[in-house]
């Protein structure tokens, strides 16, 4: 056995034993293997689009558009497209049923994904209908450096007799969008096939397009096999049927003597760069490429790079679920780390929801950025620069977005895709009721506020001039103009309002017995509004003058509107509870409280009640019930200082003793029907409830592995929540902060961590971190790059240091509860 296979320590890799076909396609969207460019579902190479398997390859930005009559409307819809599947590869043993048919029987079935080396293997024992039994092994990469590049290798060896095993290597150009239940009322045809042939005795080729962005993929595929280590010249039937491309061929084999196949795949899309014509670029490609192992030893070494970087699991931990725990979290970097990569910093994709892995939100980008750029920043700032500048491209249609709606400035859509326009659709299928309803989610204005907050974590961790410069800065200006175009004066309160909005929660979309969809001054959306004025006028300060005035000239702001925009961010209403609490929006208190016990006794999931309400004839607009966490995103988002600040601005008194009864009253009040609510709960409470915080994350580490909303998973990953649940190990643990020119930390492990290892980087420094029980260390390593970087501000606590390459520091920490809690009870990261 050589080291590619060894097997992985159990905190690098997820097995499953028996095949569940209940379970194939959760499965096939937790193993799914991406490379930031291409991603391909985990489906077996044998198996087709039946119910329990979906095959399906997935292009970063690969979108389309369709229309189809739904409720009585034409409803156009921009998806994530499904192309052909690359790895297609079926068997059969001698002229019996094919395997993806149900030709034979399994008698034992493992999977497991090596998240270490980015690899999946099958293994099985097959038994057909004669008594025959062969043994299948199948490993599956996608490489990680060479993104055009996906393998298999698939190996089959008869076990009680002598046996000829058929094979059928394929590429179907007739590929349809199938993988979402509730959207199957919509066509789901978006590929013409432009070409499939058979070029020689090992090579397939299909070309396909997309029938409205005119996008091709060409995929390139070379099949060869081997008896033992004997390669054979294959002399196969061609099959080219209507789309379809094949290669069949038989090979015998003694009891005992394994034969291997290799599939290697090469796909191109007519948008990449460096390329003549997509085609070709595939047929060189796939021709030159080495074999399966050849492949998995270069990934291998790509895959070691990376975890140097994004190695999540250097934590010691007490307890029964040490294991799962570093295992999930690692899962959880893995996908980040698959759906973007080295390669998005050449594309032109944003960070979708779902990841590249399946057609839920039919792969749209919405506000999740907001907890998956914090862990990129310290880590990867590369690649959060390349994703800010999707938005960038689109800030022409988010201006545009904003005058159809009558606003000034930038108008960022709630659901974005290829252009940049409003990508969300204005009616929803209820599946709890079987009606279509009123979406009015797209009301979501606080995704500008994100984008905003987004752009100013990034120069805060890097200092990057020249981008915020060029581009993020105007970004900034025409989203602070959104948000000025947003309010109206009341004169009787002498403060400013924004009405006409939904906020994160989405439960509630308007008042009981509203005439118009929207809610009035929501706390969340109102106070982001307040800290992007505020931090738009700060950077006018902060950039050079020359390039403030000429943003200033290009965009055309005034000395008026910067004094608007001060004097919005300075009165702003606030609506309050009688209790102090800050409501979610004005008339939250006239609610009705939910009878939460009844209906769990009713329903037992509640995750959606929105829907179970509708199909009941009710609304959630009635109750005191939230989806996820809402004004609690402020807690998230900032430490108990910055809090202050911002209801200090606008005049209001505030006491950092408020944050856990806030925390406390929503959280009371949430279905948590987002997989973001946990990772916001275990943030807000890692301060003063550190045990309940660990559970919460523990909660928030299985939303996906275990597929708590009921089968939401096996159509996508849910790709903010598990760079979420990293990013409460990676800041909100360590209680690290980069604000006002420092790096700081404020460590508060649960008392299940015993100690966390770290590598961020900060303005140029890679800095170790070490956290164990009342001790924080920390170095900054001396390579050369470093040297040239300055010294950078670290705040520990309460004492402010310069940090230079090579210097080391050591502090003792306040140890037990107690002292996290009473040091801030209220800092939230």
């Amino acid at each position: 056995m050589n080291d590619d296979d060894a097997a992985p320590p159990p905190d690098w890799c997820l097995t499953w034993e028996g095949f569940d076909p209940a379970q194939e396609g959760l499965r096939e969207a937790l193993c799914t293997l991406g490379n930031g460019f291409v991603a391909l579902r985990a489906a077996a190479p044998e198996s087709r689009a039946d119910g329990v398997h979906y095959p399906a390859t997935y292009l970063a930005g690969g979108y389309d558009r369709n229309v189809t009559p739904v409720a009585g409307r034409e409803v156009e819809n921009e998806d994530l497209v499904n192309f052909p599947h690359a790895l297609a590869l079926d068997w059969r043993v001698a002229d019996g049923d094919w395997f993806g048919a149900g030709g034979l029987e399994r008698l034992e079935h493992r999977q497991t994904l090596e998240l270490r080396a980015g690899l999946l293997r099958r293994s099985m024992r097959c038994r057909d209908a004669a008594g025959r039994i062969v043994r299948v092994e199948q490993r599956v990469l996608v490489h990680i450096g060479q993104p055009h590049l996906a393998a298999l290798q698939m190996t089959i060896t008869p076990e009680n007799g002598a046996a000829t095993i058929g094979f059928a290597s394929r590429l179907d150009g007739n590929a349809r969008n199938a993988g979402v239940a509730r959207y199957r009322d919509f066509d789901g045809r978006h590929l013409d096939v432009l070409e499939a042939t058979v070029d020689d005795d090992e090579t397939l080729f299909a070309r396909v397009r997309t029938r409205q962005s005119r996008l091709e993929l060409a995929l390139a595929a070379r099949t060869r096999a081997w008896r033992g280590d004997e390669p054979l010249a294959l002399v196969p039937r061609r099959v080219v049927d209507e789309g379809l491309a094949e290669l069949a061929f038989e090979v015998a084999a003694e009891a005992g003597q394994a034969l291997r196949i290799e599939k290697i795949v090469a796909l191109y899309s007519s948008r990449d760069a460096a390329t003549s014509e997509c085609g070709l670029a595939a047929r060189e490609a796939v021709a030159h490429a080495g074999s399966f192992d050849a492949l998995q030893r270069s990934q291998a070494v790509e895959w070691r790079h990376l975890w140097q970087r994004f190695d999540v699991g250097d934590v010691e931990i007490d307890g029964a679920n040490a294991v799962a725990t570093r295992r999930v979290l690692r899962l959880h970097a893995f996908h980040l780390l698959q759906t973007v990569s080295m390669h998005t910093i050449d594309l032109d994709a944003g960070v979708p929801a779902r990841g590249w892995h399946g057609e839920a939100y039919r792969g749209h980008i919405f506000w999740d950025e907001l907890f998956i750029f914090p862990l990129l920043n310290l880590r990867w700032p590369e690649v959060t620069r390349a994703l800010l500048l999707y938005r960038w491209r689109r800030l022409d249609a988010a201006r545009a977005n904003a005058r159809a709606c009558g606003l000034r400035g930038a108008l960022y859509p709630w659901q974005s895709g290829s252009s940049g326009r409003e990508e969300s659709q204005r009616v929803h299928l209820n599946p709890m009721s079987g009606r279509w309803v009123a979406d009015d989610t797209w009301l979501q204005r606080h995704v500008n506020a994100a984008i905003a907050f987004n752009l100013w974590s990034y120069w805060q961790v890097t200092r990057d001039m020249e981008f915020m410069a060029f581009h993020g800065a105007e970004m900034m200006l025409e989203i602070a103009r959104l948000m000025a175009s947003l309010v109206s004066y009341d004169a009787a309160s002498d403060r400013y309002e924004i009405h006409g909005v939904v906020g994160p929660d989405e439960f509630h979309t308007a008042l009981p017995g509203a005439e118009r969809p929207g809610l009035s001054n929501h706390t969340y959306t109102n106070l982001m509004a307040v800290w992007v004025l505020a931090r738009a006028l700060e950077l006018l300060e902060l950039l050079p003058e020359e390039r403030s005035a000429e943003l200033a000239e290009r965009i055309g702001l005034g000395d008026d509107e910067r004094a608007q925009w001060d004097a919005i961010s300075r009165r702003m209403r606030v609506v309050f509870l009688p209790d102090g609490i800050p409501a979610a929006f004005e008339g939250w208190d006239g609610l009705q409280e939910l009878d939460w016990d009844a209906y769990r006794a009713r329903h037992g999931d509640i995750h959606r009640l929105d829907r179970i309400l509708e199909a009941e004839g009710d609304s959630v607009n009635r109750y005191k019930a939230g989806k996820q966490a809402d004004v609690l995103m402020l807690m998230y988002l900032f430490s108990a200082e910055e809090l202050a600040e911002l209801f200090g601005r606008l005049g209001y008194d505030f006491d950092p003793a408020l944050i856990p009864r806030t925390v406390a009253y929503y959280t009371a009040r949430t279905t948590h029907g987002s997989t973001l609510s946990r990772v916001v709960d275990a943030w807000v409470l890692a301060r003063a409830d550190r045990r309940h915080s660990w559970e919460q994350l523990q909660l928030a580490l299985r939303s996906d592995v275990d597929d708590v909303q009921g089968g939401t998973t096996a159509e996508g990953i849910h790709l903010g929540a598990m760079a979420g649940t990293v990013d409460v190990l990676q800041r909100g643990y360590t209680g690290i902060e980069t604000r006002g020119d420092t790096l700081w930390l404020n460590p508060c492990l649960p008392e299940e961590v015993r100690r966390l290892r770290l590598l961020v980087r900060y303005r140029g420094h890679a800095i170790e971190l070490e956290i164990g029980p009342g001790t924080l260390e920390i170095h900054a390593r001396d390579h050369a790059r470093a040297f040239t970087a300055a010294p950078v501000r670290v705040g520990v606590r309460d004492e402010i240091f310069m940090l230079a390459a090579g210097q080391r520091r050591a502090f003792e920490l306040p140890a037990g509860p107690a002292p996290c809690a009473q040091d801030d009870p209220g800092r939230m990261g």
